[in-house]
């Protein structure tokens, strides 16, 4: 993983940065004069972005061509198997049954010739225009659940049905993903717009409280990533 050191020095060099998660981009945002960097956007409300000063990066947006139905973490996990780290690759998309990801074009090729399969089906990378994707925007499916707290274990034990044990067991297994940081404190009392992922179930961001019901416990709206 390349370090926020290290992709500052990159822009004193005027070279783009690697792809950068948010929490990457708030770190680096600290360490930059507002106005030294650019910020390269795939899309509207893409989320790995890339910072520049006056030269843009060289960025493919690959189609994956594919048979069958396929998951975004299917997709994520079969990339990490081929020894790509996060940094080399934007947002994977999934759109209307077509599946998307922006990439370094230097590492292009490599991904072309090496992502064949996806849960043991041929699949196929395809290059199109980075403009497919101009017009396109996030869908989420939007959730309510009843907690009687905003405690992560306990909002997330009542998003999934599952018990507060189970969830505790899921932390220490390194499961749950909380802001882009491994998730260590099950105590931890989830904030507005918190994002957190939980394998095997998908990636959800917390949007806050939005009554208390008659007998104190907390309608909790929630979204989810389609």
């Amino acid at each position: 993983m390349y370090t926020i050191e290290k992709n500052r020095n990159k822009l004193i060099h005027n070279q783009p940065t690697f792809f950068l998660d948010p929490k990457e981009q708030a770190e680096l945002k600290k360490k930059l004069k507002k106005e030294s960097y650019q910020i390269y956007k795939p899309y509207k409300d893409s989320e790995k972005n890339i910072f520049f000063t006056t030269t843009p990066p060289n960025v493919t947006l690959y189609e994956i061509k594919s048979k069958i139905p396929l998951e975004h973490r299917e997709i994520l996990g079969t990339i990490f198997s081929l020894n790509i780290s996060s940094e080399l690759f934007g947002d994977i998309i999934i759109t209307n049954n077509h599946y998307y990801i922006y990439v370094l074009s230097q590492i292009a090729p490599y991904i072309k010739n090496n992502l064949i399969t996806i849960k043991n089906s041929t699949v196929e990378l395809e290059e199109v225009p980075l403009e497919t994707l101009k017009d396109y925007q996030k869908e989420y499916e939007t959730i309510q659940i009843i907690s009687s707290s905003n405690r992560i274990d306990t909002v997330i034990a009542r998003l999934i049905k599952t018990s507060r044990t189970n969830i505790i067991e899921k932390i220490k297994s390194k499961e749950i993903i909380l802001n882009y940081d491994i998730l260590k404190k099950n105590s931890y009392l989830l904030k507005e717009n918190d994002v957190f992922s939980i394998r095997r179930h998908g990636k959800y961001q917390y949007l806050g409280i939005t009554k208390e019901t008659k007998s104190k416990n907390y309608i909790i709206t929630i979204k989810k990533y389609k």
